[in-house]
């Protein structure tokens, strides 16, 4: 039922998109019509993921699903770069974080914990890449703050990209040592089993396909959906920092947040912690230092600068995380913790 909403949605948003964009629809008008059509089409690439996570395993499964979720938010934020909406693309950054660790974690943990009582995932795992996240988003993203205090433009911008090319080349690292170094040497039971039973959806080349082709009607839609925030926030009365957070973080994150629920629905929690966490770790040390490298490349250039809500946003959330996940269980009360928090972030936000 739900995949042919999606399908639906596709076949009817696309087309309306190009020909609203064409014809100059009111902005508020086209602003839903994409973010809808986002959805959609984020929900193909979140199944197409899924297939490929079947043939490729969890570990592996949950990359490439962080991967092509944070694919979408990518995109939009190279756009919104260029049209010079720095305060958004840092905003959804944020709310990317946020949104991974407190609302897709906290979903999946609370719906997979409604269907059964305790769900295991893998303890090292989740002790890794505590480590990462105290470092990607309390050292990284805090230390330019506060070293920046006493910094002219040129000396933080300096610092931005020093610190963005170590944040770069540690994921890499981190990912060498998860995916080849010490591959399978911390492995859980569950893990190791085989699923004969199960079959991907689609096969290897049509899951491929259907990846490139909505990745790039994703890119089409996101460079429009950018030019329509200034007249919403203007329409709704919502700041650039609300949009940011909580708009453009749950349109871009829209496919992982649905298929890390439905891996902890069926009792897949590794993939789906590897999706929340992996993802949050992709935006920290990945995306986020790449776009500050883009960002020179525009009139206008990136420093890795937050502000203090959003910085003490995330270095919270980072750290309930921690606490949460470090003893590789999880269940629905767990679950709901993470979603309070996020509610109540996203009130602060909201009223700021």
């Amino acid at each position: 039922m739900t995949n042919k909403i999606f399908m639906l949605l596709t076949f009817i948003g696309v087309p309306l998109s190009v020909i609203g964009t064409l014809m100059h629809w009111p902005s508020i008008v086209l602003f839903i019509l994409y973010c809808l059509t986002i959805i959609a089409l984020s929900s193909y690439m979140g199944r197409a993921t899924e297939s490929l996570a079947i043939v490729a395993g969890p570990r592996i499964g949950g990359l490439l699903n962080a991967t092509f979720g944070n694919a979408v938010e990518l995109i939009i934020s190279v756009f919104s770069l260029k049209a010079g909406l720095i305060g958004i693309v840092l905003a959804s950054l944020t709310g990317s974080v946020l949104g991974n660790l407190l609302l897709v974690a906290g979903l999946s943990f609370f719906i997979g914990g409604l269907k059964f009582k305790r769900q295991e995932f893998n303890v090292f795992d989740a002790r890794h890449n505590s480590g990462l996240l105290m470092f990607a988003v309390i050292i990284a993203f805090v230390i330019p703050e506060v070293f920046s205090m006493n910094m002219n433009e040129t000396k933080t911008l300096s610092l931005s990209i020093g610190i963005s090319i170590i944040l770069i080349l540690l994921y890499l690292a981190a990912l060498f040592f998860k995916l080849v170094t010490h591959r399978g040497v911390y492995q859980s039971a569950t893990e190791k089993e085989v699923h004969d039973e199960e079959e991907p959806e689609w096969g290897k080349g049509k899951a491929i396909g259907v990846l490139l082709i909505a990745t790039l009607a994703v890119a089409y839609i996101s460079e429009h959906l950018v030019h329509t925030f200034e007249y919403v926030g203007e329409a709704f009365g919502w700041t650039e920092l609300f949009i940011g957070v909580i708009i453009v973080a749950i349109v871009g994150n829209a496919a992982e947040h649905a298929s890390a629920v439905l891996m902890a629905f069926k009792n897949k929690m590794d993939v789906a912690v590897e999706i929340a966490i992996g993802s949050t770790l992709q935006v920290a040390m990945f995306v986020l230092p790449v776009l500050v490298l883009i960002s020179l490349l525009f009139d206008q250039s990136m420093p890795l600068l937050f502000s203090w809500q959003e910085l003490i946003a995330m270095v919270s959330s980072v750290l309930l995380m921690v606490v949460i996940s470090n003893d590789g269980e999880s269940n629905w009360f767990e679950g709901l913790t993470l979603l309070a928090a996020y509610v109540i972030m996203g009130i602060g936000f909201f009223l700021l």
